[in-house]
Formats: C-alpha cells, structure tokens, sequence
C-alpha cells in the first residue's frame, strides 16, 4: 500500500461545497461520540455497521455524500475502539479549538485521465504529481492552510530502493548536530524552524492566523522533504541502519522546540518502513548508558547527568582512549545491536540442535 497527497485545484463552488460538508460531517462525529459513551453506561455497545444503520437516508438532508458519512461514522467508532482497547485517549468532541481536519472516503475516487474523480464534486484537477499504478482503495480530504489536498491510498508495491553500498552504521540522534554516524559522519541541523521564528511571531502577535498556519505548514514541508532525503540516503548506502532509540517527549518536556524541530520520530518511521523495501535491516536500541560507556573498553567513564551535557570530548579513565561523546554513542549503538543480533543467532542455534537431538532420539528409540 502507497500513500501520496495531491493538491487539489478547485474552484470557489466545489471550496464552500466541501467546508460545508465538513461542518456537517463534524456533528455527525460529535454525534457517534456521545451516542457511543451514553449508550455503554446502559451496556449497549454499538458497530460500526449498526451507527451507519441509524442515519439510513440523512445523506439527502444533510446533502454530503453516503461515503463521506460512512467515512465519519468508521472514524469516530475507531476512536472509541482505540480507547477501549488502551491504545489511545478518551476521544473529545470536535469543537473551534479542536477542529475537524478532514473527510474520510471509503471508496468510490477513480482517476479519470489527468484529473481525479470524487463523490459528489466530479473530476478535480491537481498538481502534478506521478502517481503508482493500482487501484486507490481509500482517500482522506485534508483542509490545511495552503488549500486542500486529497490523501489517497493506491494498492501497489513500493519501488526497490537502489544499493549503492554496503555499510553498517549505527546512529545517535541530537540536537546541535541533527545526526552522528559510527563512521564519524556527523549531519548538520538545517534550522528550518529558527530561521521562520521571526516571521512566524510576528504573524502570531498581529493575529494573523492563517499566514501562521501558513509558515508552520511550510515549517513541516521543509522537516518532511530533509527526512525523506536522508533517509533514503542511509538506507541505500547501508545494509545495517542501528538506531539509539531516545525518549523523545521526555526530552522535549525539558528542552522544548529544539527536540520538535529536530524530527527524529519522523526519521525514524521513515527508516523502518524504506528499510523494508530497500533490503535494508533497522535496528533500534536502547540508548541508556551510550554516552558515558567507553566505546573501547566498555568502562563507565563518561560524563553523566545534566552537567555533563556540556562535554562533548572526554578521556576514558581506564584506557585513555579519547572519546567524541556524539561519536562515542553512535558506535556504542551499532555494538549494542551486533551483540543483540549475534545472541538471537545463538538462540536459534541451540533451539534447532535441540530439535534435530530430540528427533535423533525419537528415530533411534523406534
């Protein structure tokens, strides 16, 4: 299955057509939601199939599409499915502050030439963009800042990603440098977020909300395209990505933006899935004690707590053995993961001598 986002090009009309149908789309969702926990208190739980069953015929006086409410009614039932099973938070009505963002379509958009067909607005011109062969299974009608754009879903195999190399790297993720490699690589931070700082408080101290809306799109498109860039960098230069895998709120709770804009969650969901495809094998582990472990003889002599942040280049005690603390991580990382996978070999190892003994066993006792 292949995502892409296309923006669309639609006219006035078929503008104030779809943020009518998202105003109405949002008492719908607001409606499954209070039905759905009012009803539990009684012991009435409800499907999916059994709310849709319930607004038989409102589609005509509401005037939005059958799939679109269909859409809503699956994503308000997900929600409370979610939180049933203690994957996910009470869900909350859609209000002024925390809006609908889009539509769901379950079905039903076709491509049409150069154009893209969709219930109820016909064939949408868009961007250009090259689309995958395959059937589009399910879209999403997302509103942003800059317009709106159509998420669509295109049953089709992702394309190879070409081996240029074959290295082995582990990484530690940061925050003056964005990434440190094993190797001694280290990758810049690009700062997109501090270089629109002044702009975007500006617009935020006038009330200019949609050009702020505007420039923290703009923000995320930058953060999206270096993510996309560099990971599909690692994954075709190496046959082993090892990644120090950090508690990434925890971190932004006591540093704040500088973590957000550095994007390592995105990056890593980014790796895991082109890995994949590109033959690649990701690894994450745990980074506790990375910084402060001697690289060359595994002695606990670094720098530790929040004053020792400050270091950046110390000597081990045991060895003398200078360490760069970003590089010392990196390798440290990429050692975690070889011992962990030369483990797993033994395991499996000792699990299928067992099983050729006990069938040996067997055989002679016949």
């Amino acid at each position: 299955m292949i995502q892409r986002q296309l923006k669309l090009k639609l006219s006035q009309k078929q503008i104030r057509q779809c943020e009518a149908w998202l105003f109405r789309a949002t008492g719908i969702y607001n409606w499954v939601i209070r039905k759905m926990e009012q009803d539990a208190q009684g012991g009435k739980y409800w499907t999916a199939y059994g709310l849709m069953y319930e607004i038989v015929g409102h589609s005509k006086k509401c005037d939005v599409p059958s799939r679109i409410l269909q859409g809503t009614i699956a994503r308000a039932h997900q929600a409370w499915a979610r939180c049933y099973k203690k994957l996910g938070k009470k869900p909350h009505l859609k209000s002024v502050r925390n809006r609908m963002s889009g539509l769901d379509i379950p079905g039903g958009v076709h491509r049409a030439s150069e154009r893209i067909s969709i219930p109820g607005l016909g064939k949408i011109r868009y961007h250009r963009d090259a689309l995958p062969d395959g059937k589009i299974k399910a879209c999403r009608l997302l509103k942003k800042a800059s317009g709106w754009h159509l998420a669509v879903c295109i049953e089709a195999q992702p394309t190879a990603i070409a081996r240029t190399a074959n290295g082995q790297i582990g990484i530690d993720s940061g925050f003056s440098s964005l990434l440190t490699l094993s190797s001694g690589v280290k990758f810049e931070h690009p700062r997109e977020l501090e270089a629109s700082a002044n702009r975007l408080a500006q617009a935020q101290r006038g009330g200019h909300k949609h050009t702020a809306a505007r420039i923290q799109e703009h923000i995320a498109n930058q953060r999206r395209d270096r993510n996309h860039k560099l990971s599909r960098k690692l994954v075709s230069e190496n046959e082993l990505i090892v990644f120090s895998a950090d508690r990434h709120k925890a971190i932004a709770a006591m540093f704040g933006k500088s973590v957000a804009s550095s994007g390592h969650a995105q990056l890593r969901s980014m790796l895991a899935y082109k890995s994949r495809t590109g033959g690649t094998q990701y690894i994450e582990v745990d980074s506790r004690f990375s910084t402060r472990t001697c690289s060359a003889c595994g002695c606990l002599s670094g720098p530790s707590g929040f004053a020792g942040l400050s270091v950046r280049v110390w000597v081990c005690s045991e060895c003398g053995t200078q360490h760069d603390r970003d590089c010392n991580a990196a390798v440290n990382t990429l050692l975690a993961a070889r011992s962990a996978v030369g483990t797993e070999i033994a395991l499996c190892e000792r699990r299928s001598t067992r099983a050729r003994q006990k069938r040996a066993d067997v055989i002679q006792a016949r």
